[in-house]
């Protein structure tokens, strides 16, 4: 999508929050990898998302500063809860205040912790998953995830087209493209599951797990 179009269309749908806007450019500013934020457009859609779906209880795998969890717990109902996993501690200092600063923070567990391992003994048994994590070890976080979904439940894999790097010869030896192609071809024959790939940012999969 060209800069022209973009703006179009970040001027006719719902504005970024104030808030969100601010840890955006905070997250740009003070992180390494600030484009991994989710952003205005991807922040909406996965708010729209949540508010169609109505889980319960979402696991989000990957929290970096926080911008995704806040703006799907913007949609959550009073009851709902989000779960979201950083496995980098030094992100930590940064993320916390943006999350408990929100005006959702009582709707977001924010841990610590490797989800691949730890997920799993929350016991929940959960309506939907935002998978953001490690590119690399996404089939193994896909197989725990349909652990603990719920039959209808839904995931979200973000990346998922990795700057059209899954087309292209020249990244075939990267481990993190690797990973996104193992997956994709995984979920592509996965009869448990119906999926669509958005090209939306860097790509979103949409999965049904029947």
């Amino acid at each position: 999508m060209n800069s022209e179009l973009e703006q179009y269309v970040l001027g006719h749908i719902e504005p970024e929050p104030e808030y969100l806007y601010r840890l955006w450019r905070a997250t740009n500013i003070h992180t390494i990898h600030g484009r991994m934020a989710s952003g205005h457009l991807q922040g909406r859609l996965l708010k729209m998302l949540v508010k169609m779906i109505r889980p319960k209880n979402i696991l989000e795998i990957g929290t970096f500063s926080g911008y995704s969890a806040i703006s799907m717990a913007e949609g959550l109902d009073d009851d709902g809860r989000l779960y979201t996993y950083e496995i980098n501690d030094e992100m930590e200092d940064f993320t916390r205040p943006w999350i408990e600063g929100s005006e959702v923070a009582d709707k977001i567990e924010f841990i610590i912790g490797d989800a691949l391992t730890e997920a799993p003994k929350l016991g929940i048994a959960f309506d939907m998953v935002f998978m953001d994590g490690d590119k690399r070890t996404y089939r193994d976080c896909y197989e725990m995830v349909m652990t603990i979904l719920k039959p209808g439940g839904f995931i979200l894999a973000d990346n998922t087209l990795w700057d059209g790097h899954v087309v292209d010869p020249a990244y075939d030896k990267d481990h993190q493209t690797q990973g996104i192609e193992t997956f994709n071809d995984y979920i592509a024959q996965d009869s448990r599951v119906e999926q669509v790939i958005l090209p939306l940012r860097d790509g979103l999969t949409l999965i049904r797990k029947m």
